[in-house]
Formats: structure tokens, sequence, C-alpha cells
């Protein structure tokens, strides 16, 4: 039975990516909603179940769709979970079924969002219990129910999201092809440039940059009139008990009508949108992309350079996502690109329009053709500029430097490039006699030291002091900061760091360093599987610059991992949260009796056993443990196993799914130390460690144990501006 009648308006909030927030509004008034208001990503209306199921099937800018149930002010965790408890759950939630549970925002009293989705799931279960005597199993993916709070100050919205998943999940897209762009972002970008009406008019498409074909096939499903999400599986409804399955039926039915429907009329027009690019393994994966879409008919993909690209037909659209040049080196390769794409343009698309996203303001200037409009368009975090053109002859104007193929040369020469440079120089002499005379080969050199260019910046030496890199981690710019503003800074400081380090650009990975939950630095960013060997201490630890947010080497434990090595002699060490097991490796070197690494990804541990096998150290003496490090010591501690040396550097929270439970460092620290001090032997010592910036020992655990604290012994000089980089603890 459903929840509420169908003909009943109610309260829904539907987001959408920033700057596509107008689009949402339009179609969300088409779909019959009321009171409709934008607000920035978000969009809130009133309306009847109907509206919101449209929204899920036919939005093709929406991201999710909620449906209110409470709004309440509490301002504590005790007021919280008695306002959760007032909704009638069972209402809602089969116990049958599964649930997920999300909270977000910011709260006076929580201030950890995973504390805040335990306080809903105990609250939602609690109810549930009381009532049916049963609770529903929690699932994180597809589950029957997903349930959202959100909260700004004291005032929270508790919704179920109907969705249940992002609606960009259109479903046709394969787990191999790259994507750049979501598919309702490709969506927005299509409906800002035209699309549909130049499709009306039978105009042409085509992108010659098309990847794996999100441009194509979101423009060919758009014009042939077929819902965005036409026969995706898994909405967020389906098992919520409010959900109206005769309406549903009705709607996708109609969907499936219009869909053959408008395909059919395609066909009949003859029209086709071309898909283009030089990467057969790409354009494969996109034939496959646009059959599952259900657009193969009136597809085509084609191999093929940009300057090659001939004209489909008179009047049309071209619309692509080249390369932005986000890394250094290649930023000249993505100025080479649109000044190709610009030579074509003019040359060959007379009459046509044009949409190019470009990732950087500077890059639009190399098409040469002034656009008649602009969008700002955010792809993630990032905020990207959408030139719309109209290719013709009042369109060309030549807008790039004098000097387009010196701009990094002159750029380098610019007062914050010089002022940036002078600085990098400057460390690198204050630091010069400390790294001679330690041989220290990795290092930060740089740490936020000028405000405005806020970076912190590693150097890394192989080995054999053959290669260096540079690894250049941003720190977020606070939203205010106009992001024509952080670009320019960034090429500032690039341009000034290659200049003073002279290390070749294509050396230089940059990546922005965002507020993360302690332990995503381990989650793994991409599939390039590119290590290098560098050296510290005279040992070999393998390092990777683009697959993970860490390298894999922490830099500011190298006098920590030295003193374990000074006390490993003759003594059992023991490892724990070991990541890719340096301080193992340093163990084994200082001559330790035996080793134990435990951790529970046992890709780290594969890097911990390379690492060793590096150093010639590999040794059945040492031993590797994949295993969540607390269960682990209980299981230890039972089997009467004793350690002279354990290290222990926890992540700060950690809800893994290989893992039972939720570490929360600052809560359970006492529980994890004291289960360390189970599996040490008498006279024996831990090191315990963290880089919680806010993190402090019980006090009851200091008055009761020997703990020193030894963190400002074991920050090297080079963070020696940051001196609260990491925290630690000797106990024996």
């Amino acid at each position: 039975m459903a929840v509420f009648h169908m003909s009943v308006p109610r309260a829904f909030v539907a987001s959408v990516p920033r700057g596509f927030g107008d689009l949402l509004a339009r179609e969300i008034c088409e779909f019959g909603g009321l009171d409709v208001r934008e607000r920035g990503n978000t969009v809130t209306f009133t309306g009847t179940l109907e509206v919101a199921y449209r929204i899920c099937l036919e939005s093709r800018v929406a991201s999710r769709v909620h449906l209110e149930l409470l709004r309440f002010e509490a301002a504590d965790d005790p007021a919280i979970y008695s306002a959760l408890r007032v909704i009638d759950w069972a209402a809602h939630i089969d116990t049958s079924g599964t649930l997920a549970c999300v909270w977000s925002g910011r709260h006076p009293a929580i201030s950890n969002t995973h504390f805040g989705v335990l306080r809903l799931k105990d609250a939602i279960c609690d109810s549930l219990r009381d009532k049916t005597g049963k609770r529903p199993d929690i699932a994180t993916f597809e589950p029957s129910v997903r349930v959202h709070a959100h909260a700004a100050g004291i005032r929270v919205t508790v919704s179920i999201d109907l969705s249940g998943e992002g609606l960009h999940r259109r479903g046709w897209r394969g787990d191999t092809a790259e994507a750049p762009l979501r598919e309702n972002i490709a969506a927005g970008i299509l409906m800002r440039a035209g699309w549909p009406e130049i499709a009306a008019r039978g105009g042409g498409f085509i992108d010659p940059m098309c990847g794996g074909g999100t441009f194509v096939i979101e423009a060919a499903r758009m014009a042939a009139g077929i819902a965005p999400n036409h026969r995706r599986q898994y909405f967020g409804f389906i098992g919520w008990k409010g959900h109206d399955v005769a309406l549903w039926s009705r709607l996708v039915e109609t969907s499936e009508a219009r869909a053959v429907a408008g395909l059919v009329e395609c066909k009949a027009k003859g029209l086709c949108l071309i898909g283009r690019d030089q990467d057969r393994r790409l354009l494969r994966e996109a034939v496959i992309n646009a059959s599952r879409a259900g657009v193969a008919e009136i597809t085509t993909f084609e191999v093929g350079e940009l300057t090659t690209v001939t004209l489909p037909s008179p009047r049309g659209l071209l619309c692509t996502n080249p390369p932005w040049g986000v890394r250094l080196g290649d930023q000249e390769a993505a100025r080479a690109v649109h000044a190709k794409l610009g030579t074509v343009l003019r040359e060959r698309f007379g009459g046509w329009e044009a949409s190019v996203l470009s990732g950087d303001a500077s890059l639009g200037l190399e098409l040469g053709l002034r656009a008649h409009r602009v969008h700002n368009v955010f792809v993630g975090a990032l905020e990207c500029r959408l030139l719309r053109l109209r290719v013709g002859e009042s369109a060309v104007r030549d807008l790039r430097p004098r000097r387009g193929s010196q701009i990094d040369v002159l750029l380098a020469t610019q007062p914050g490039a010089v002022m940036f440079s002078n600085r990098i120089r400057k460390n690198m002499k204050q630091l010069s006699a400390w790294l001679r005379r330690e041989g220290v080969g990795c290092y930060r050199l740089y740490d936020a030291d000028m405000p405005e260019y806020a970076f912190a910046i590693d150097l890394y030496t192989s080995f054999d002091g053959a290669e260096r890199w540079l690894v250049v981690q941003e720190y977020q710019a606070p939203a205010q900061i106009p992001e024509e503003s952080v670009r320019k800074r960034r090429s500032e400081a690039l341009a000034g760091l290659v200049s003073a380090t002279k290390i070749p650009a294509d050396h230089v990975h940059l990546r922005t360093r965002r507020r993360v939950r302690r332990g995503d630095q381990y989650t793994k960013r991409g599939e390039r599987g590119e290590f290098h060997v560098v050296g510290e201490g005279g040992l070999r630890f393998r390092v990777n610059f683009e697959d993970y947010l860490d390298t894999g080497l922490f830099l500011d434990h190298r006098i920590t991992r030295t003193r374990l090595r000074e006390g490993s002699l003759r003594k059992r060490v023991l490892n724990l949260f070991a990541y890719t097991g340096a301080a193992t490796v340093y163990a084994a070197a200082g001559g330790a009796a035996s080793t134990t690494t435990v951790d529970l990804s046992a890709t780290y541990l594969d890097w911990a056993e390379a690492n060793l096998a590096l150093n010639q150290l590999s040794d059945p003496r040492h031993r590797f443990e994949q295993a969540d490090a607390r269960e682990w010591l209980a299981a230890a501690a039972r089997r009467g196993e004793h350690y002279d040396l354990i290290f222990c550097d926890p992540p700060t929270f950690s809800n893994s799914k290989r893992m039972e439970g939720v570490l929360d460092l600052q809560r359970d620290h006492v529980a994890l130390i004291e289960d360390c001090l189970a599996v040490l032997a008498r006279g024996g010592l831990l090191v315990f460690t963290t880089n919680a910036q806010r993190f402090r020992m019980d006090e009851g655990l200091m008055a009761r144990l020997p703990i020193r604290d030894i963190s400002r012994e074991t920050v090297p000089p080079d963070f020696s501006r940051n001196t609260n980089i990491h925290r630690a603890f000797e106990i024996r």
C-alpha cells in the first residue's frame, strides 16, 4: 500500500551538477512541479509522486530526487535521536529488505558524518524493532531504501532518496570505458548548446574527440526522445513501501513507446550522429555503449585524427571535450590540440554551431574564434568554461598571446612565478647541507610557505640518483576565491617550480589536496601501474605518483623509521596498519629476529613484500598477515604471542568494507593501545603514531602508563614548517 496517494502534493528536493540548476527547474515545471525554486545545485518543489517518478525517468540533468519526510531543529545528539524516532519508519521500510543511511552537512553536535550515519541508522532500526520486532539489514549497494539526513546548523531535513543512486548512471556505460564527463553533465552541455532545436531541424552532429562516446550517445538519445533512464533497472523507490507500481508501469510503457517512435523517425530523416577518435580501444567501447543505449542504428564511430575530420552536413553541432592539460606536462599538448580544433572549425565548419568544454580559459584562446556565449560548468569541483561558437567569418579572431608557443617561458618570467621560484631556491639552499649530510633524496621541499601559493611539494630522487620527480599537492582553495585566481596562482607556481628545480615538466605530478577521510589516501585513483624505485636511508622503496592519493612512502616518518631500525636488532617486531611496509623494511635492515606485518589490504601487503625483495631482505622470518589489526591483536593475545617492538600507525578513521565496525582513533585509541600492550613482551617498546592533527592522548592512560611524547623529536627538518604533521609516542 502506498504511503500517500499519487495525487497528493509533497515536498521534494532534486540535486543537479553546479551550473545546470536552471535547466532542471525548467524540466520540473514541464513535469508538473509547483513552487519550483532553484538554489545552487538543488531545486526544491512540491508535486505528486508522478512528478518525482518522471524526474527519475526523464530528467536529463538531475542527479538525485529526495522525498522530504521531516524537518526539525535539535541542539544535541539525544534531541536528534528523539526527533528521528518520531517518523513512522514502518510506513516506508520493509524489514525484510535492506537499508542504507547517508548524513551530510554540519551539525554542532555531530562533527563526523559517519557518526551521523550511525545515529540515523540506530534511530530507524530501533523504531522498527520496537514496532515490528525486526530490523532491516544494512546494504551500501542497491539498498531497498536509502534514507538521507542533511544538517544545516541545528536544522535537520530527513528524506528518502527516490533515485537510489546517481541518475547519471543511465546503465549503458561499460565498466572499462573512460568517463571524463558524467552523462547528466554531457546532457546539460548539449541542452545549453541548443542541440534539441538543431536536431529538430535535421542538423548533423559530430564529436571529433569522442572517447567513450558520451556526447554522441546522449545527443542521439535526446534526438530520438529516449528517456535518459529508459530501461534502467534500479531506483531507490522500487523497494520503498510507498512505491506506486501501477503509476510507474504506466510511465515506463509511455517512455518505451516514445523511444520506439523516436528511433523510427530519426532513421526516416536519415539522422546520423558521428563520433571520431584516434584511440581504437575507446572507440570499441563507444560502439558497445551505443548498442547498450539503443542508438547503434543512428550513430557511427570512426577512427581518425582531428585534422582529417570532414563536414558531415551543411548545418549542425560540433560538441567536444578536448584534453585540458591538467598535468603540467600535458599543457603544451592541450594547447596544440585546441589550436588544431580551431583550424578545423574555421576551415571546414562554416555555418555550424560548436560547443567546446575547456578546463582552462587560456586554452579557449587557442581556438582563434570568439565565443558568442560562455557558461560556467562544474565538472566535480573543477570550474570549466563551455564556449559556444557560431562558426563563420564574424567569429574569427586570433585571441592567442603573440608568442603562443612560448607561453610557459613567458609565464616563468612573470613576477608571481619569479617570486615563487626564488622561494623554492631559498628552500633548496637552506636544506642542502642537511640533505648532503644525511643522504636524503626524498623530502618536503615546500609547504604553503607563502599563503597565496597553497601547495605541499615533495621531491623524490631515484635510488641511483639518475632521475628526480616532483609531487605537487594543491590545497583546495576556499569557495570564495575565484577559480581564475586559483588557476593563475597554479600556473605561476608550476612555471616557477620547474624553473628553480630544472626537473622536466613530465616529471611533475599535480593533484588537489582536499579534505578527505583518513584512509582515503589509500584509495586507488588510476590504473597506470607506473612504479619508481627511490632511496631512503640507504634502502630502496617502490613509489607510485599517479594511481594513489599517497605515493607509498610517508616522508614525515623518516626519523621514526630510523629509530625503529636502530632498536630492532634481534627483536621480534610487529608492524600494525603497515601500509606499504616501509617500517618493516627498516626493521629487517636493522637485524630484527623476525617481523610480522599486518594490514587489511592485500595490495599493500604485496607492495610491502616487494619492498623487502628490493632490498634482498625476503626471508621466512618476515611474515605478512592480511587482517583487521584490531581483530588480529585479539587473536594474537589468545595465542600467547609477544613482540619486543611494536610500531602502530593507525588511520584517523576507517570503515573499510573488509573490517567489522568502525575505527575512530580519538574514540578508540585507548582500547587499541591496551590491545597492543597485551602482546608487548616485558621490557618491550610500543611506538604509536598518528597524523591526526587534533589527536589528544587520553589523560587517564597518560596517568597510568609510562608514555613519552616524542613528536617533536621525530619531525624532520624538511617538515619544520609544520611541527604538527604527526604525533608520536613511546610506551614501554
